[in-house]
């Protein structure tokens, strides 16, 4: 599979992907790769790091959502 393709997967979660970033990040630190070893890495950080903000992005959209009902809810109950 592809990077790409891997990015787009759905399975890839935001803790597969978290993760994955996570051995990215160490790989880079720890050196001792090619410049085009590290500029792969460094570029599928940068999608995973997209990917993740998406995920994270949609997790804050559904908790405004949820605390919004609330809010509506609580409105309605407390009118006489």
């Amino acid at each position: 599979m592809t990077e790409s393709a891997r990015e787009s997967d759905p399975a890839l979660g935001y803790e597969a992907a978290r993760d994955e970033l996570a051995d990215v990040v160490r790989r880079l630190e720890a050196g001792g790769l090619s410049l085009e070893d590290s500029l792969a890495l460094w570029e599928r950080g940068e999608s995973l790091a997209k990917l993740c903000e998406r995920h994270l992005s949609g997790a804050r959209q559904r908790v405004e959502s949820a605390l919004a009902a609330v809010e509506d809810g609580v409105a309605v109950k407390d009118e006489p």
